[in-house]
């Protein structure tokens, strides 16, 4: 199988600048999307995800500045690298760019071999400081950790939510790992759906394990969303044969050939409600816990379990 191309997407309404861009990148082994102003550019951020965005400064419609603001605003993009091209020579307009969250900035003319090589500097550093799930695109543990630890040490109200899928394994040793990486793909793009409609941060741990911190306010009805639609799915990932059994028969970890209920989803939240949080680590293993508490009901199907102690009296 091919390994997936790095994707620029590269915004310019200047069609020589434009295509120009697109050769040298196709050439330096990228996919490229177009975009021909600011607008155009975030919603096919939104939509592609794209590993870096390049940005022309001046552009109808909407801006670059105004699109690179847009897109570092925004809590499931602005882990995406956004450089900046501009015509315009000037110590103000590079502070504007960066102020608004560009990550590089480049002034035309350029040298293409060394706009190369900076567009590759980049996408290393981001990715070594950001550790982005290859699979989904989403940030991984050490981005996961910051945004945690940024919200215990604020003391603002905040809720984390540790997502799992039951009966994983056997779903992937039964149809194999290419339809478990869709099945990683699908649930990723409910979380991240559901999520944003509260402007919460959502990361992948790995495999099937995802985290989205939120506002306790909302937090479960978030969970409540997300289960609905993750069921409502779920029957697409299977035979006509398993649905209609209603389980598939795998190996279960001692080697012994076992019943599996089809796929459901176990959420459990640790939140600031109703005790303080101190430490990263207290927030991991209430989270752990309180996600094994909802998988233990995964043979009732998804669930989610809420850390709701103020002291530590047992559940």
């Amino acid at each position: 199988m091919n390994e997936r191309k790095t994707v620029i997407l590269v915004a310019d309404d200047e069609e020589s600048m434009a295509m120009m861009l697109e050769e040298a990148l196709r050439t330096s082994g990228f996919d490229v999307i177009r975009a021909q102003n600011g607008l155009e550019a975030f919603q096919k951020v939104q939509a592609q995800s794209p590993d870096l965005v390049l940005l022309d400064v001046q552009m109808p419609v909407m801006d670059g500045f105004t699109a690179c603001q847009k897109i570092k605003s925004d809590l499931l993009l602005r882990h995406i690298p956004v450089m900046m091209l501009t015509a315009q020579i000037g110590v103000n307009n590079k502070v504007t760019g960066l102020e608004r969250g560009a990550d590089d900035y480049v002034t035309k003319p350029f040298d293409l071999q060394e706009l190369i090589a900076r567009i590759r500097t980049l996408l290393r550093r981001t990715r070594q400081g950001l550790e982005a799930n290859p699979l989904t695109r989403l940030p991984g543990n050490i981005t996961i950790e910051n945004e945690i630890l940024v919200r215990v040490e604020s003391r603002q109200p905040f809720a984390v939510l540790y997502l799992d899928l039951n009966s994983f394994k056997a779903y992937n040793d039964t149809y194999g790992f290419l339809k478990g990486d869709e099945v990683i793909r699908q649930t990723a793009k409910i979380i991240l759906k559901e999520a944003d409609k509260d402007r919460g941060f959502v990361g992948h741990i790995g495999g099937d394990d995802f985290i989205v911190l939120t506002d306790p306010e909302t937090c479960e009805a978030l969970c409540q969303r997300v289960i609905e639609r993750f069921d409502a799915i779920v029957p697409s990932f299977y035979s006509e044969a398993d649905r209609a059994r209603g389980y598939v028969q795998a190996e279960d970890r001692r080697g012994k050939k076992t019943q599996f209920p089809l796929l459901s989803i176990a959420i459990g939240v640790v939140t600031n409600q109703y005790k303080t949080l101190t430490s990263l680590g207290e927030v991991s293993s209430i989270g752990t816990e309180m996600k094994h508490f909802a998988k233990e009901k995964k043979d009732k199907g998804s669930s989610y379990a809420v850390d709701r102690r103020t002291d530590k009296r047992p559940l």
